[in-house]
């Protein structure tokens, strides 16, 4: 019996750009599946500026734009890393008809009931104080009522820890795993 072949979309996460999956896209294509890579807003090789991008759906339009896309009766696999989750926090929230499954590598993953755990003030005023300016959406974050549990509460959600990852601590990502919600938890060590 042939194993049912599925579509990933493959979000990065801040900093990157599509090209970040170079090695994991020929796996997955070599077991058979279709794999989606692209640029979020003002990433990779994307044109915009992050002085153009006022929120955080401004950041996710390419991938609003590629759900849209597609037809009304594929499912899709999407994977997020790092900040990615924010982005695949939208994308379930206004096409949850579409995704059969999201997975949170290593991610923020937003949720409907903890508002705030998207928001990490300390970690926030330290990083705009060192870093040139960044997709974080601080204000947009912190004033969102992005997550519902009828949009992006009723897709099935995976994460996956890496414990190692200095971007996600493992003491963020269990407390995610806890108290956010998850089908299923993995960890990578």
């Amino acid at each position: 019996m042939e194993v049912m072949k599925k579509h990933f979309v493959l979000v990065h996460g801040a900093g990157h750009g599509g090209w970040c999956w170079y090695k994991l896209k020929p796996l997955l294509e070599a077991a058979g599946h279709k794999v989606t890579t692209f640029d979020l807003a003002a990433s990779g090789i994307d044109l915009r500026k992050i002085e153009q991008l006022h929120t955080l759906h401004d950041y996710t339009l390419p991938l609003m734009e590629l759900m849209e896309s597609l037809p009304q009766e594929e499912k899709v696999i999407l994977v997020g890393h790092s900040l990615g989750g924010m982005n695949l926090g939208l994308v379930m929230e206004k096409y949850p008809q579409k995704i059969n499954v999201a997975v949170f590598l290593a991610a923020f993953m937003p949720d409907s009931v903890h508002i705030s755990s998207y928001v990490l003030d300390q970690d926030l005023t330290l990083a705009l104080s060192l870093m040139r300016p960044s997709s974080l959406f601080r204000e947009d974050l912190s004033k969102a009522k992005y997550f519902t549990d009828e949009g992006y509460g009723s897709v099935k959600r995976v994460y996956i820890m890496c414990t190692e990852d200095k971007g996600i601590p493992e003491e963020f990502g269990r407390w995610q795993i806890d108290n956010i919600g998850v089908t299923e938890a993995k960890e990578i060590k």
